[in-house]
């Protein structure tokens, strides 16, 4: 039985986050050289729709099959993992099916009514499918979350992303030439080519360790071995699932109501329906994946943190659920600073090398600096889940959604600011939910992090800052990729030796690394 620490699983997770985001931009980059901005925006527009269907189904069921299944095996009932796996599979295949069914048939009534461009006709319905698909692995992603084993979760979303990268830009370039719709929609055909690769694998790494946990079971029988019917254990998991599906739910449908404000806010003010959605396509296909880049490592932080924090919780272990959140923060914030500088200082060259689109490096300068909010918020959105705290996780969710769609209508309807005014929006929703979340775990938990910390990584900030503003514009270096890679590259070493100066880091981190440990 595998099994690895906090943050061995961390790294696990970190590792595959990290190289699938980087495998990610493949499709990033040149599919919008092959079906341009607004064929990205095409593919983009039906996402939100299918993002608030899939979190109805994959928003709290994941995280509650990781804690029963986290507390059972702690407790040494494998009879009781059995019957939480069982329930949760026909609870989410069953909503599978239904929301599935519900966007095919539906596509047209809400191309047509909800969404402002009619050509995502056919995208919306290749994409419904992916609902059925996302219910059955989100299930068996949470069963080995709870067991502390992310190889099964690594490995299912490297060969996800894999199929997809393929999948997308093949489909797509096939059918370019019956239309920009029907090649946006052969991108979403490769997005449930993978996800279909991706359960797969997950299904058989599940066939392939479950035999140790049933000679496990049979080992302890009679001990801890309590059997649990099938409404008590739906009782518990719908009783953890739906405050956690609410508050992210409120996530989705603020992205849902985010994309349709946006569109007919810019049709407001004055913008042709063909440019709102290149615009669009140009925030959420390209300058928004840089943005989550890094969040690669919060993502898988918040993962593992999870079963963490509730077995700790469980013992009333304070000075490990102390120790993890702090430590969670702290790898968020580190790794997080050099990645917002770089975007900021040059987003101008990023842009135009990643997608031969400079004009739309605006929006990454505004929204680098909000970058480290967009970070911290995954660990501590965690911590409040495990610790039995979702509502209040949503009531900030909540606050925070309002204030930015009404600063979308207000401010992305001004023809002055138009797609810049969603930005802010944006931005300002970051900000806001973040720290509301980050004051409602210091007063649950009398968790505070020492201003010293966020006083010596912006120093690091800043000099990583300074040197690559300075070789950005060296005059003598005609190229301007050179100049960028050495900007960039200049960059990370100052700020890793200021890093390790400042003791932002120290030895104890590098020997937390598994192949670093002393044997």
């Amino acid at each position: 039985m595998t099994k690895q620490s906090f943050i061995g699983g961390t790294l696990i997770l970190v590792a595959a986050g990290i190289l699938n985001r980087l495998l990610g931009f493949v499709p990033r980059i040149l599919l919008p050289r092959i079906i341009g901005a607004e064929g990205v925006g095409l593919y983009q527009l039906g996402y939100p729709f299918m993002l608030m269907m899939m979190t109805v189904i994959t928003g709290g069921i994941p995280l509650a099959v990781a804690k029963l299944v986290a507390e059972a095996e702690s407790a040494g009932n494998e009879g009781k993992v059995r019957k939480v796996m069982k329930v949760s599979l026909v609870l989410s295949i069953g909503l599978g099916i239904l929301f599935t069914g519900f966007c095919y048939l539906g596509a047209d009534w809400i191309t047509s009514h909800l969404l402002t461009d009619k050509r995502v006709f056919s995208t919306f319905q290749v994409m419904s499918p992916i609902i059925l698909v996302v219910s059955v692995s989100a299930v068996y992603r949470g069963y080995f979350q709870g067991r502390r084993n992310m190889i099964p979760t690594a490995l299912s979303q490297t060969f996800e992303t894999l199929v997809r990268i393929a999948g997308m830009l093949l489909l797509s370039w096939l059918l370019l030439p019956y239309g920009l719709e029907y090649a946006a929609a052969g991108a979403m055909l490769g997005v449930l080519a993978g996800e279909l690769g991706g359960m797969v694998v997950m299904l058989l790494m599940y066939a392939w360790t479950r035999k140790d946990y049933l000679l496990y079971e049979k080992a302890v029988i009679g001990k801890n071995h309590q059997h649990m019917g099938g409404i008590a254990a739906l009782k518990q998991l719908v009783r953890i699932a739906v405050p956690v599906t609410a508050s992210k739910l409120v996530g989705s449908a603020s992205y849902l109501f985010e994309s349709i404000l946006t569109a007919q806010s810019l049709a407001r003010a004055g913008i042709a329906t063909a440019a709102a959605t290149a615009q669009y396509g140009a925030l959420q296909g390209m300058v928004m994946p840089i943005l989550l880049l890094p969040s690669a490592l919060t993502f898988s932080l918040s993962v593992s943190l999870v079963p963490s924090l509730s077995e700790a919780a469980a013992r009333g272990d304070m000075r490990t659920i102390h120790m993890r959140l702090h430590q969670s923060l702290r790898l968020a914030l580190v790794t997080g600073a050099p990645f917002a500088v770089m975007m900021f200082i040059l987003a101008g060259p990023l842009c135009q090398f990643l997608y031969g689109q400079g004009e739309i490096s605006i929006m990454l300068k505004m929204m680098a600096p909000i970058a480290l909010f967009i970070y911290f918020q995954a660990p501590l959105q965690a911590a409040l889940q495990a610790l039995d705290r979702p509502g209040t996780a949503l009531v900030n969710t909540t606050a925070g959604t309002v204030v930015k769609l009404a600063l979308i209508l207000l401010l992305a309807s001004n023809p002055r600011m138009g797609i810049l005014g969603a930005v802010m929006a944006i931005n300002l929703n970051t900000v806001l939910v973040t720290l509301m979340h980050y004051r409602s775990v210091s007063r649950m938990l009398r968790f505070s992090m020492k201003s010293a910390e966020f006083v010596r990584t912006g120093a690091a900030m800043a000099l990583m800052g300074l040197t690559c503003w300075a070789i950005d514009r060296m005059g003598f270096i005609s190229s301007g990729l050179l100049r960028f890679f050495l900007a960039a590259s200049a960059g990370f070493v100052v700020y890793l030796a200021a890093a390790i100066m400042l003791k932002l880091v120290d030895k104890s981190d590098f020997g937390r690394l598994p192949f670093l440990k002393k044997k």
